[in-house]
């Protein structure tokens, strides 16, 4: 994938170092900040980050800030490292455009697998063509195939599938879904999303199971192989 640049954001300097050790081991170019002030002045002064990492409890400026800041201007993934586990505060980052959310303690080996599949993420939907398990999805055609077989889906449909393999492996609410897919003006209710995904994986035929159910909450995109 090419020398990318991934910005490390942490006011522990030993967690900076193992996650940069990690990093530069997979193949990538590690800056670091130790606090959302400096990470903000990083992020603009070099302006070719690829992918930042930050921990949510800073000084002077918190994750969430450096989040809303950087959200404004560009659209760079966004992995957030926590000591919390509350499922309310990985609902809030995902809000705010946080791309994945990892709590400590973690194995560096899979935050390295998961800034990869962030990054492949990122750059299939850049290049409009989103690719998972036999599932295509052209976005610039609107056109979808499985397997080689073009698939006939609505225009909600295909934007939900579109968003679900954007977001492959995030456990995503039913209202964020809402947000995303129909819009924060669309005064609808959950049970809309239940139809469309129903429909859908109906059409993806066996390809369907790659549309989890999280019971409570909403679902996850799961590509099988």
């Amino acid at each position: 994938m090419g020398q990318l640049k991934v910005l490390v954001v942490d006011d522990e300097s030993r967690m900076r170092k193992l996650v940069r050790d990690f990093l530069v081991k997979g193949g990538y170019y590690v800056v670091e900040a130790e606090n959302g002030e400096e990470a903000l002045d990083v992020f603009f002064q070099q302006n070719d980050i690829a992918l930042v990492i930050t921990d949510v409890m800073m000084p002077k400026m918190d994750g969430w800030q450096l989040c809303r800041e950087i959200r404004q201007y560009s659209k760079v993934p966004i992995i957030m490292l926590t000591a919390k586990s509350d499922e309310r505060d990985e609902l809030m980052g995902f809000e705010m455009g946080v791309d994945e959310y990892i709590s400590k303690p973690f194995s560096p080996k899979i935050l390295v697998a998961r800034v990869d599949a962030v990054l492949r993420r990122t750059m299939q939907t850049e290049e409009g063509k989103l690719e998972e398990g036999g599932i295509v999805v052209d976005r610039t055609a609107h056109r979808v195939t499985i397997d080689g077989g073009e698939i006939e889906l609505s225009v909600k449909e295909f934007e939900l599938l579109t968003y679900f393999m954007i977001n492959k492996g995030v456990a995503l609410s039913r209202e964020k879904i809402l947000n995303n897919v129909w819009n924060y003006d669309y005064f609808g209710d959950a049970r809309t999303i239940d139809t469309h995904v129903k429909k859908l994986r109906s059409k993806m035929g066996a390809k369907g199971d790659c549309i989890k159910t999280i019971w409570g909450m909403g679902y996850k995109f799961e590509a099988s192989v």
